[in-house]
């Protein structure tokens, strides 16, 4: 990108497939917003490599879930920026529990922040962004194959898709592209989280391109094609990157 003056917010951009994204969109030649919520110790180095590697970043806490956290990130972006242009909601949890018997204390924390923090992200980036912007959305592959013990995970997920086709109507004309990335299986912290080792290797197994999990700088490849100019004319669409896992 010969732009340098542009701008990426990365909420959950501290950690796994975030991390990932926002180096490379550092890499791309944006500014990045490197949004975290618990680990700030992983913000900073994220920042730091990012810095080091003669980009720009800054790391702003703040919860997807709450309103006002979601609204002070990008009045800080913008203050410190200049301008947002993309916005990519990568922020979410993925706690295992099935549908009977459920402890639905953990239900209404995974809905509040992959649910209801992607809808907050993508309104406060349908308020913000101009002409030419562009809003990701992280959704996910297992939607497909709807493995037992993903039920509120999944129904979050699915509602973020819908959302996605939603708000690229809401904004028809206004040329700002609004997509999501559902990822297949990807070796992080957060799939690695609960599992046994042969149920790793199990769904590690399911992808017909290549026996193995993918890798979050995969998924950030996917997020630069449609942040940068290649990526201009794809609007309203959920990008599978998962090789072929469903």
């Amino acid at each position: 990108m010969s732009e340098l003056s542009k701008t990426a917010i990365v909420t959950g951009g501290s950690r796994g497939i975030g991390r990932a994204i926002s180096m490379r969109l550092a890499e791309d030649g944006f500014s990045v917003v490197v949004n975290y919520l618990g680990n700030e110790k992983e913000a900073e180095r994220t920042v730091s490599d990012i810095i080091n590697n003669g980009g720009k970043a800054k790391a702003i806490k703040g919860d997807v879930g709450r309103v006002e956290d979601v609204s002070r990130m990008f009045v800080t972006a913008m203050e410190t920026f200049g301008s947002v242009d993309v916005v990519v909601n990568s922020a979410g949890i993925m706690p295992l529990m099935h549908i009977k018997g459920a402890d639905m204390d953990i239900f209404d924390k995974v809905i509040n922040a992959n649910l209801r923090g992607a809808f907050i992200v993508l309104g406060q980036a349908a308020e913000y962004l101009q002409s030419g912007g562009r809003i990701i959305a992280l959704s996910s592959s297992v939607i497909g194959p709807a493995f037992p013990g993903y039920g509120p995970y999944i129904a979050a997920k699915a509602g973020v898709e819908g959302l996605v086709r939603v708000l690229a109507n809401e904004l028809r004309g206004q040329g700002i592209s609004v997509n999501a990335i559902a990822p297949g299986p990807i070796g992080t912290e957060l799939f690695y989280a609960g599992k046994t080792e042969e149920q790793i290797a199990k769904i590690g197994s399911m992808a017909p391109l290549e026996p193995r999990l993918g890798t979050p700088e995969e998924i950030a490849a996917a997020v630069s094609f449609l942040a940068g100019p290649d990526g201009k004319w794809v609007n309203a669409q959920v990008l599978r990157v998962n090789g072929g896992f469903a």
